[in-house]
């Protein structure tokens, strides 16, 4: 068996099991359990599905799914029984996933989407053999399962922005760009300019600017003490085309030149 199937950080994540075409026939399935997620889409006909003490009745175009340990019964409708195709999958991330649509447990069922989502699971089964594929067929499920958010999204309760946290992050993942400034910040956080000043500067004691720099000397820190990288690899990983620029702001942060402090962790490292 491929090594991709074995390995368990695979399930770390979400990832595809099977999928199928269910032709007009008969068939039923339960009273039971499954230990996965099994979503459905109804192509033609109806039928019913049974879970929680309640029974739904779908039709064309429409969805249900199976959620892991929950007791379900699906059957046709003997005068116009349905044809369905379905995809199975889990994974530990699977229930945050489920999570983005307006599946549930106490609603596992969905209305028609405004386009056939049934290609998409076509697209999904290819599970094959070969490293390759088998990440084909967990992108391919992540993908039907975009259609799903998209379409039925979960409607969360409303909260107020964190402001402050969102230039925080903006700075956190921009800091190495040379370009960075306050206008920048202030137009991703979408904020008026001094109300969000104010209210950076009471939740960090900092303004956006001595935050930016701060935080680059602190990464510029970590970087001295254990990277092995020269002083000039250090100041472009850090937001500084100019070496000399960055030993003056470093100095004057730290009380050392950055060789100096990239010297003392040395010496404390091999004693």
């Amino acid at each position: 068996m491929d090594l991709l199937w074995r390995d368990g950080s695979r399930a770390s994540q979400i990832y595809f099991i099977s999928g199928g075409h269910k032709p007009i026939n008969l068939h039923q399935w339960g009273p039971g359990v499954r230990d996965i997620y099994a979503l459905h889409y109804i192509i033609q006909g109806q039928g019913t599905l049974e879970t929680g003490g309640q029974q739904f009745r779908l039709g064309a175009g429409e969805s249900f799914i199976i959620f892991p340990q929950k007791e379900i019964y699906y059957y046709p409708d003997p005068a116009d029984p349905w044809e369905y195709v379905w995809i199975e999958f889990n994974g530990r991330d699977a229930s945050r996933f489920v999570d983005l649509t307006q599946l549930s447990v106490q609603r596992p069922v969905l209305p028609a989407a405004p386009e056939t989502l049934e290609p998409w699971f076509y697209l999904s089964w290819n599970a094959g053999a070969s490293p390759g594929e088998v990440l084909r067929a967990d992108a391919r499920l992540q993908l039907l399962l975009s259609y799903y958010m998209e379409y039925f999204p979960r409607q969360a309760e409303a909260e107020p922005k964190d402001y402050v946290w969102m230039a925080r992050t903006y700075i956190e993942q921009n800091y190495w760009k040379p370009t960075l400034t306050v206008t920048e910040i202030v137009q991703a956080v979408n904020l008026e300019r001094s109300y969000l000043f104010r209210r950076f500067k009471a939740a960090t004691g900092e303004s956006i600017s001595a935050y930016l720099s701060s935080y680059r000397i602190r990464r510029a820190c970590e970087l001295l003490k254990l990277s092995g990288l020269s002083i000039q690899s250090i100041a472009y990983s850090v937001g500084y085309h100019d070496p000399l620029y960055f030993s003056r702001v470093f100095k004057k942060a730290t009380s050392h030149t950055p060789s100096a402090y990239m010297m003392l962790h040395q010496k404390k490292r091999n004693r």
